[in-house]
């Protein structure tokens, strides 16, 4: 137990009844509480209970160099209870070898005629004969009449410091220099700190987001964003980094980014049991990475269709057949519908030479429900499309094109595609031309629903490749069917 002698100096040290407001009382260590009056009969019961539940071993001299306090912690650290030293005279001899004792306690007692703390690094004795590297700071402690009474000296060992000094240079280089972004979120699930890299991500500033509903910060993944800071401060971190999608306001509007993030729960170490004081959320930006493995994976996706069309195409007898499979395969995964028109009047090289463009429906997939394209059996009767109609544009340009009624309320949505002939729920149109040997032969017409994207350029790219074959294997049967025909004439 920490010790204190109630006799000499001990009442400068330590006095018994407060401190009047405007004296130059003793100054306490730093780690201790500021007494604001004596608790109990006695006010040295309260001091004693404040050395003894210091996190830093404490220390104090009076005037002479006689030991007057030594607390729990001390006592930890060198083994001497407050018993064995309170009342000796300096450290030699006992906390330190005799060699070093005069050089020691000399810089010790300075302290008491410098201003402000003095830190100091040196050895201390254990009562087993070992030895600690500690770091002190020491400080006068001055009487009622301001003149100095003694001094006290706190001290830690020296990894012990060094371990704190780390912890809080990586605290604020966390939330200085990071190049990953730092949040720092409270129990209610809202910002209490953020590094300057977080705020640039959520288009805020560092102070703009403190304390502010997760739901103002970003536009989506919200949810799931909540979900897992509420499971890390009920069941603690996940055993692997979590990748979330959100949606960041910007000026330019809406971004959407993929952010990849640890979460770590935070305790207070003052509490007996570990109370959650809010979550560490640590996240990096891997957007650009997962657009790149998502287009790579989509690029192999594609490329493994259009092998296996190929191959079951080759099997077809007809090759009217061939061009649905080619259909069929271009569709898993890309559109939710499509359809194939031949230009009326035979195929061209220039189609805008070849008079009123006309087309008719030659296959189609089933509107009602999933199902394998067919051929529709519609040939001589034309399809009725305005002259602005995206497949009659693209025929008459031979290019791709791209529709979308954009957003547009659900009523004007499906007048929008039944104006265009296409299925209710279209909301995206990619129209790409079928050329054969120089000529144009049609369009072949992709649809998707409210539930996909738009088509990008990189769909458009696709198209076309299914496109060419489409219209490869259609050029096949028209050619097929005129040397089956010139056959059976020959043969009249």
């Amino acid at each position: 137990m920490s010790a204190s002698r109630r006799s000499g100096t001990t009442d400068e040290l330590g006095p018994d009844e407060p401190e009047r407001s405007g004296g130059d009382g003793p100054t306490p260590p730093e780690g201790a509480e500021t007494p604001v009056g004596p608790v109990g009969p006695d006010g040295t019961d309260l001091l004693a209970a404040l050395l003894d539940g210091m996190d830093a071993a404490l220390c104090a001299f009076d005037g002479d160099g006689i030991v007057t306090h030594w607390n729990r912690e001390a006592e930890r650290i060198l083994g001497w209870s407050a018993a064995e030293a309170v009342g000796r005279h300096g450290f030699a001899g006992w906390a330190v070898r005799e060699a070093d004792a005069e050089d020691i306690e000399g810089r010790l007692m300075s302290a008491m005629h410098a201003p402000g703390r003095q830190v100091h690094e040196f050895a201390l004795l254990t009562k087993d004969g070992g030895r600690v590297l500690v770091r002190s700071q020491s400080a006068a402690v001055r009487g009622p009449d301001g003149k100095p009474a003694g001094l006290y000296f706190a001290f830690s060992e020296v990894h012990a410091q060094i371990d704190l000094e780390r912890s809080i240079a990586l605290s604020e280089a966390l939330f200085d220099d990071a190049s990953w972004g730092v949040v720092l979120v409270d129990a209610d699930l809202r910002p209490a700190v953020v590094n300057a890299h977080a705020a640039r991500a959520l288009g805020t500033g560092r102070t703009a987001a403190l304390g502010r509903p997760l739901g103002d910060l970003l536009t989506r993944g919200v949810e799931e964003l909540e979900n897992a800071l509420t499971h890390v401060l009920a069941e603690g971190a996940p055993p692997a980094p979590a990748e979330l999608w959100v949606g960041v306001r910007t000026p330019e509007g809406e971004k959407r980014r993929c952010w990849r993030s640890g979460f770590l729960r935070l305790a207070s170490p003052l509490a007996e049991e570990p109370v959650p004081l809010g979550v560490g959320w640590i996240f990096q930006d891997v957007t650009e990475a997962k657009q790149g493995e998502q287009e790579a994976s989509l690029l192999r996706f594609r490329a493994n269709q259009l092998h296996r069309a190929a191959r079951a195409a080759a099997e077809c007898e007809d090759p009217a057949e061939a061009a649905t499979v080619h259909l069929d395969f271009a569709l898993a995964g890309f559109a939710d519908h499509a359809l194939v028109d031949r230009v009326m009047g035979g195929a061209s090289a220039d189609a805008e030479g070849a008079g009123p463009l006309r087309l008719m429906r030659v296959a189609a997939t089933p509107s009602g429900g999933p199902g394998p394209s067919a051929l529709t059996g519609h040939r001589g009767l034309p399809v009725r499309y305005g002259e602005a109609h995206p497949a009659l544009q693209c025929v008459a340009r031979a290019g791709s094109v791209r529709a979308g009624v954009g957003s547009a309320p659900a009523d004007e949505a499906r007048e929008w595609a039944r104006a265009r002939l296409w299925p209710d729920d279209t909301v995206h149109a990619l129209c790409a031309v079928l050329r054969s040997r120089g000529r144009t032969l049609g369009a072949v017409t992709f649809l998707r629903g409210g539930g996909r994207t738009a088509f990008e350029r990189s769909d458009a790219t696709y198209a076309e490749d299914v496109a060419v074959r489409i219209a490869a294997a259609l050029d096949l049967a028209d050619l097929t069917g005129a040397a089956d025909a010139a056959r059976r004439g020959e043969g009249a």
